[in-house]
């Protein structure tokens, strides 16, 4: 019983498609499936301008009537409408298909945002570059304006002559650093487009860059001596180009075996260095200056051991007492506890002169040394 009612059915629709075949193929039929189909809400359409008013705007579209824009529209889209002339053809949204005058509402704002998004779309399959201007920044990254929309340009994309070089990622020294971009013109692409909460993501790096560096980087390992180029001075070290689109960090420790106070004083952007790697890791290459020199301590730790009285130059003072370096390289620390308070170590010991100091701690091979004042205290 089932089975023939299935097969009842079965049969119903096939004549019923054969039915609607035959209808196909009459005259009225073929006028029919050649007629477009009416537009709905939110579809994009375009027409010629016949007519522009005070108070609207409109516009042929056959063979469904005349489309208007007016009201809130038109007032959203005065700047486009003064440079608009009959016979031009627009494209717009429809936001209502048949009002009660019989006109089919557009929106010329609405279409050009549609257009914009897609535009954008395009942008990212392409990989286009666009020169924007830097509108304002954040301690995330900046913000940049495209056709209207804003967009976000996260500091992890920028190139490295842009990137904000802080040290122990400071926020407010990072969002100094990029309040210098604003203002300034980036070659970026799209590489985000997020269309219902208006948003844009933009990259100063490009995938062919990304790509290079990954392959720059796999040149290097840990022991090469490679010569580079200073791209820049910072409080924490030298960045140094090795490779096209490769930078390595000399970090202020590695710069020389002796006490380095400021970097820049050292190196000014464009000088050539000769630097060993020391470290390949997560993409980014760190090299040492240093390295390349005799070490120093190699010898001292002939020279000097526990209990010996030596002479040493105050260089710096920290928050831990005053180092001193008892030769070129070889540096110890004298500690505040030893005076009872800092004013009275700074009234013991001067920067820059000559003291008695008892190396009470002395090991080479870790490069440490301690020292204890050795001359008679005020």
């Amino acid at each position: 019983m089932v089975k023939e009612k299935e097969i009842s059915k079965s049969a119903a629709a096939a004549e019923a498609e054969a039915e609607a075949k035959k209808r196909s193929e009459t005259p009225m039929g073929k006028m029919l499936a050649a007629t477009p189909t009416p537009p709905n809400v939110g579809d994009l359409i375009e027409g010629a301008v016949i007519a522009i008013d005070k108070k609207g705007v409109f516009v042929d579209l056959p063979p469904f009537g005349t489309g208007i824009i007016y009201g809130r529209e038109y007032i959203l889209a005065r700047d486009v409408i003064k440079k608009i002339n009959i016979g031009d053809k627009v494209s717009a949204k429809v936001v209502d298909a048949s009002n009660k005058e019989g006109y089919i509402e557009l929106s010329l704002k609405e279409a050009r945002q549609a257009l914009i998004w897609t535009e954008a779309e395009q942008a990212i399959l392409d990989k286009a570059v666009l020169e924007l201007p830097v509108k304002e920044a954040n301690k995330g990254g900046l913000i940049i304006e495209w056709q209207g929309i804003q967009g976000f340009l996260p500091a992890s994309q920028l190139k490295p002559e842009h990137y904000p070089r802080v040290q122990d990622g400071d926020k407010d020294r990072i969002l100094e650093e990029l309040k210098k971009l604003v203002g300034q013109r980036l070659a970026v692409s799209i590489i985000g487009a997020f269309p219902k909460e208006g948003k844009l993501i933009f990259s100063e790096k490009n995938p062919v860059e990304a790509k290079d560096k990954t392959t720059a980087v796999a040149k290097f390992k840990v022991g090469d001596e490679v010569e580079g180029k200073v791209t820049g001075t910072v409080d924490f070290g030298v960045f140094v180009k090795i490779d096209e689109g490769l930078e390595g960090l000399v970090h202020i420790s590695e710069i020389d075996w002796a006490l380095v106070d400021d970097p820049k004083t050292r190196f000014k952007v464009g000088d050539k260095v000769r630097v060993k790697v020391i470290e390949v890791k997560d993409g980014k290459v760190s090299l040492s200056i240093k390295a390349l020199k005799p070490n120093p301590w190699a010898e001292a730790g002939k020279k000097y051991k526990k209990d010996m009285v030596v002479k040493g130059i105050v260089i710096k003072f920290n928050r831990h007492g005053a180092l001193a370096s008892i030769e070129e390289g070889v540096a110890g620390l004298v500690h505040v506890s030893e005076f009872g308070s800092e004013e009275k170590l700074r009234q013991n010991l001067e920067l820059g002169k000559v003291y008695p100091f008892k190396i009470t701690l002395f090991d080479a091979p870790s490069q440490k040394m301690t020292l204890s004042y050795a001359g008679d205290k005020k």
